[in-house]
This record gives C-alpha cells, structure tokens and sequence, in this order.
C-alpha cells in the first residue's frame, strides 16, 4: 500500500497453459472505481516506470492492472531490465541504416554470452511468436481482470513494445478507450474495422521506424471510420513519457498525461 490514496496488490493470474503471470493492481483505497485500465510494458518489463503509471491512475481513481509479460518460470530470473537493456544495447547502438543488415547484426549476436543471446532470440528474431504469446496472456490477465474485479467501463494503455501490443488487443477484445504510446500498427492494418472504442495515437516527432507505419494507419483509420485521435510531439524520441529513460521530455510528457487522463476522462467516465 502507498499512502492512504491507494491499494496494491501482487497477484498470480492463470494463464491458458497453466502458467502463472505475476501482476502488479493498483486500486483506490476507498470509494468505487472509476473504471479498470490495463497498463501494458514497455519491452523492459513491469518497470518501476509501469508501476508509477498505475499508482497515478489508482490516486485518481482507476483500478490500474499491469500483468509481467516475462513472468514465466523460464524467463523470470533472465528477462530483468538489466538483462535485456544489455542484450539490446548493442543492437540499438548500431546506425539505423545497419540496423535491417544481417552480417552486423549477426556479428553483434556471435560475441554475446549465451544468456544474453536467448534474450535476443525471444525479443527480436522471434517477435512475432513471442508477441502472440504475450497477447494471449494479455487476454487471460484482462478476462481476470473482468471477472473477479468487474469495472463497468475499461480502457488499455500501453507503451513502446506495450502500445503495440495495446493496438493489437484492442482488435479483438473490447475496450472503451484505448491509448497507444509510439507503438506499431496491428499486424493486419484491416483489423482496424473490429476496434469497438475509441483510440488515442501518441507518437514521437523522431521516432521513424514507429512514424513510417502512420500513412497507411491513417489511411485505414479514415477507411474504417475509426473513433481515432493522435498527437505527435515534434522534436521528441520513442519512450519520451518514460520519466526514468534518456529520451525523457518533460513538457511532452506532462502535455501527454493530460491528454491521457482527458481521453480516459471522456470516455470511461469522470
């Protein structure tokens, strides 16, 4: 517990394979809640970033869930956010232009210690089986979220890695509002048509290889007669909301968290 203003909670969701998904609730201490909001990682995991995000909502008002999407048996002691911030730190050092080429890329991969190299594996050269995966316990965390603390309205937020996966969820469970941080389209742009709420798109104004999706995001949002609304923040780099990350803006970020608690406002209730 934190103060007087909220409660916390370390649960043990089941997932569909049996697994158990460590996740972090925040809820208010007193009174009805608002509405349920589930918070969904950057690819560090469930920071103390993700934490504070659900502890400000709970303080005004919102159950906020964030489920540990590396909390499975074989990935809890290797995927920490030491873990991967060094097994990706030499990937994201190389130029962008290097970034697609297969001999620097595997150069960087022959010189990591074995450890390192299954978390590059699951991060990177098996993203799409990995993010199914994740979706899939995404689905079992907000399903449980449902049952057993029934918010009436709901909303998704989710950042980098999260606002992609946020973006995916939200074509196949229903969310009354759902906000994306600088995440990726959905896999298949055309399931933009199943999105039932409303969606708000925040980007960063340096951010190319997250903004070269947005031509045909917009495209099918006006196709699909999408409730959609975005911002991008010129000057800005992806993660700038992160308040304990180097790409940090302060005044985006603080504009951001406006723009989000209004969005939520208007659409799970004030």
């Amino acid at each position: 517990m934190t103060g007087s203003k909220i409660r916390e909670e370390q649960l043990g969701i089941k997932a569909r394979d049996g697994s158990s998904i460590d996740t972090f609730l925040s809820v208010p201490a007193e009174g009805n809640a608002r509405g349920g909001i589930l918070v969904i990682q950057e690819i560090w995991g469930v920071t103390d970033f993700i934490r504070t995000v659900c502890r400000k909502l709970s303080e005004i008002g919102y159950m906020a869930m964030a489920p540990h999407l590396y909390s499975r048996d074989d990935e809890k002691a290797l995927f920490t956010e030491e873990n991967i911030m060094d097994a990706m730190r030499p990937f994201w050092a190389l130029p962008p232009e290097k970034r697609g080429d297969q001999k620097a890329v595997s150069e960087i991969l022959e010189k990591l210690p074995e450890h390192t190299r299954k978390i590059v594996t699951k991060v990177m050269f098996e993203r799409d089986k990995t993010e199914k995966r994740m979706i899939s316990d995404l689905e079992d965390a907000q399903n449980y979220f449902l049952k057993n603390y029934g918010p009436a309205k709901t909303g998704v937020v989710g950042f980098c890695l999260g606002g992609g996966l946020a973006f995916q969820l939200s074509t196949q469970m229903k969310f009354d509002a759902s906000i994306i941080f600088y995440g990726a389209n959905p896999r298949n742009i055309d399931d933009l048509s199943r999105i039932k709420g409303s969606v708000l798109g925040i980007y960063a104004g340096e951010d190319s290889s997250i903004n070269n999706g947005l031509p045909a995001l917009v495209e099918n949002v006006v196709k699909h007669k999408l409730d959609f609304e975005m911002k991008i923040y010129p000057g800005t780099y992806h993660a700038f909301f992160n308040h304990t990350g180097m790409s940090y803006n302060k005044p985006a970020a603080d504009d951001a968290w406006k723009r989000m608690l209004a969005f939520f406002g208007s659409h799970l209730g004030e």
